[in-house]
Formats: structure tokens, sequence, C-alpha cells
């Protein structure tokens, strides 16, 4: 839109359209019967400029709820902005007596409960999109203790899965340059490997380094997700190494490899919102028209279900069951990795287990572990396990000290993707391969 943000221009429409407004004198101790009555003239507004006032006014009043009504506030959402029982009778008696195509267009239409139309009026509002973004974490939250909420959240998950598909997504170079209020959120979002304040930050994005991030236009000042680059010679096998203070001058001209070795998605309340695939072939062809002596496009993982997946392991009646037990009695025992016996006994066993489960435990079509699922997702190649690779607290803790190199081969990231996709195909080398004994 020319000379006008979309923000701005709804700002506009509903200062506009403020003035037909007859607000309720505001009453503090009746803040969740204040939003209910502005909820439910919401869904009755026909008029846009009326309708996107009355959209702000709700989402006023959601940001200043108080937390204690957050639950009572979506348990009106779910019941009083159901579909009508009556309608959807109806409809789905007439569609008994003939399944036509009209039918059954009636019988949908019935079916939607009304709060898909609230959340759609909502998201008129000048940071609609933003506050149901807040509103799918806080529901995320109480859900836990609340599962009957689930068809809310479902409906939650439907919408934002139409508004932040990949086609709306601009990616975007961070540097030092980059506003301060984009930086510290990638402090603060940072979710593989902390940043540790400022210095920190800066050495990321030093001159061996690149971070990407993607944004939606609709909240342009907030990113949805973080891509952290390391330019470097050959495979990364070590985090720590990576994150190391000394930085390579002369990467940007004679590095051979990038290594994505940190991505965060920003936003809980998009939590199970899949952005689509082949975002980080988006990074790698922005990379490699700025770095053309790129040869290799690889990632440093964490491999976060393992020590888990050893825990339901070892009570399975699988022939590595047994050898499960005692990894994962070797990988908890206090001090381990300070002693080389230990971690010469391990090191084998670990790393076919390992393999096992990146390369042949799946949920569905899809591999079990949830950075194994995004990679592979994304049309990589599950290339080379690295032990000891990442030998923190997190680390160890997660996995073993275990990490994992994803490799995105240009040539064959589509082919990669839709074996998965299509036959639940991991595309995996030759020496996982032989590892996991496949």
């Amino acid at each position: 839109m020319s000379g006008m943000s979309v923000k701005s221009w709804l700002s506009s429409i509903a200062d506009r359209g403020r003035e037909l407004l007859d607000l309720p004198i505001s009453t503090p101790q009746e803040p969740l019967k204040q939003l209910g009555a502005m909820c439910r003239d919401l869904v009755s507004q026909k008029g846009e400029a009326r309708g996107t006032a009355v959209a702000r006014e709700v989402v006023r009043l959601w940001e200043s709820l108080p937390e204690e009504d957050h639950l009572a506030f979506f348990q009106m959402m779910q019941n009083d902005f159901s579909a009508d029982r009556t309608k959807v009778t109806k409809a789905a008696e007439a569609f008994a007596r003939d399944p036509s195509e009209a039918n059954l267009a009636a019988l949908t239409q019935a079916s939607e409960p009304v709060r898909q139309e609230l959340l759609r009026k909502i998201n008129m509002a000048p940071g609609g999109t933003r506050a149901i973004v807040d509103m799918r974490e806080t529901l995320i939250g109480v859900l836990k203790d609340n599962r009957d909420l689930e068809p809310l959240n479902a409906d939650m998950q439907h919408l934002l899965t139409s508004w932040f598909n990949r086609g709306f997504l601009e990616l975007r170079h961070i540097d030092w340059d980059t506003s301060a209020a984009i930086l510290e959120k990638l402090i603060r979002y940072e979710a593989v490997h902390e940043i540790q304040g400022w210095e920190d930050l800066r050495r990321r994005l030093a001159t061996d380094r690149k971070c990407f991030a993607f944004f939606h236009p609709a909240i342009p000042d907030d990113p949805l997700i973080f891509v952290e680059v390391a330019l470097v010679h050959g495979l990364a096998d070590s985090v720590q190494a990576l994150l190391a203070p000394e930085i390579d001058e002369k990467a940007p001209e004679t590095a051979n490899t990038a290594i994505f070795y940190s991505i965060s998605n920003c936003q809980a309340g998009l939590k199970g919102i899949s952005f689509g695939n082949f975002l980080i072939k988006q990074v790698v062809e922005e990379l490699k028209r700025e770095f053309p002596q790129l040869k290799q496009f690889a990632t440093l993982s964490p491999i976060p279900g393992f020590m888990g997946w050893l825990r339901t392991r070892q009570k399975s009646k699988a022939n590595d069951a047994k050898l499960a037990g005692q990894v994962l009695a070797g990988l908890s025992e206090d001090d381990w990795i300070n002693d080389p016996v230990k971690v010469a006994n391990l090191k084998k066993p670990t790393l076919a287990l390992c393999a096992t489960y990146l390369a042949t435990c799946k949920r569905g079509k899809s591999p079990l572990d949830p950075t194994a699922r995004f990679h592979l997702g994304n049309g990589a190649q599950l290339e080379r396990l690295n032990w000891l690779g990442d030998t923190s607290d997190k680390g160890l803790r997660q996995a073993g000290g275990m990490m994992v190199n994803y490799a995105y081969h240009l040539d064959d990231i589509e082919k990669n993707h839709e074996a998965l996709m299509n036959d639940g195909k991991i595309a995996t080398s030759k020496s996982v391969a032989q590892l996991a004994g496949i």
C-alpha cells in the first residue's frame, strides 16, 4: 500500500469508526464482563469502520485483562461463541437426505464456530494479529490443566496456520546496525545456545558470522525465526568451537562451508504452526549469492529427544533395549565426561543408538526427533554424528553430548523433501546408515 503501512491504514479506519461507538463507561471491577460484551458486539458488526474500532477496543481490553480472568475468558470464547447446534442439526439432516455439494457447503458453514469469525474480526484491529498470537500463547499455558479448551486452541491454530504461511514471510539480514529493539529480541529469543549479553551478541554478528530473521508484515518489528550461521572450513563438529571468541576475519573470502548452528522459533503463540518447508533453502540461496565460494551448507544441531528416547527404549522389547539401558546408565553418571575410560567405552554404542534414533524412529512418516523433523522436512540429509559435539550441561542432559550435521545438498533438497513427505524415507548418508545398521 503506497505511502501507508497496513497498520496505519487500519488505525485510520479505527479512528474514524470510534466516532460511531457508544462505548460503555469503564468499570475496573468488571473487565471480563466488558470484554465479553465487546466481543458480542464485534461479531454482530457489518460495517468495516465501526467493526475495526470495536476490534481495537477488544484488543485493548484483552491486553489489560487481569491474569486471573484469562481462563474464564477462554471458557467464554469457547462456550458462548460456538456453532449454533440447531443450525448444525438442520444442515446435517439436509445433507443426509441429499449429499449434494450445496448441502455439504451449507453443513460446513453451519458447523464453523462463531469464535472463528470473532478471531477474524479481532485480526482487523491495529495490532490484532499480535494480540491473537499472544492470546494463543496464554491459552497454551492453561491447556495442560484445562484440556476441554482444545477446540478453541484448534480454531486458533487453524487460523494462524493460514495467516502465517511461507508466502507472507520476509527474510531480513540482521547485523550490528539492526535496531536495538530487534537485537534485544535476538538475545531474549535465542533458544539453542544462550547469548551471554551484548558482547556475546557482537561476536555472533562478526565478519565470520551471518544472522537472518523471518518477519511477518502484520508484526514487522517482532521476528518469527532467527537463523545463525558460521562461515567455516569443512563440517563443524563442536559447538563450543563455533562459539569461541576468536574471529576469522578472512572467512568471508576463504570459507567453503556455511554452518547453521542455531535456529530459534521466537513466538510461543505460534507453537505447532508450520511456516512451510524450504525456509532454510531460502537462507542458503541468500548466502550463495553473497559468498559464491561456499560449497557446503549444513547444520550443527542438537538432538533434544535422544536421552528421553533412551529411557523409553530400555523399557521396550527392541533388540537393543539392554544396550540402551547400559548407555543411559553410563551417560547419567556424574562427571563421566572427565573420565577418559568411560568416554572411550561409551562412544561406539552411543553413536550406534543415536544413529538408530535419528535414521529409523518416526512419528507417522515424520522423524521422531523434533530438530530432525524440521531439517529433514526442509530437504536436508542426515549427514554425520558428532561425539562430544556439545559438552555443555544442556548438551549432556539432552543428548549425552551428541550433535548432528544435517547437510543441505542443493540438488537434492526437493527430492529429499518429497521422499520424506510421501514415503517417510529419511535421506541418510552412508556413514550414518552403517552406524544404524540399515
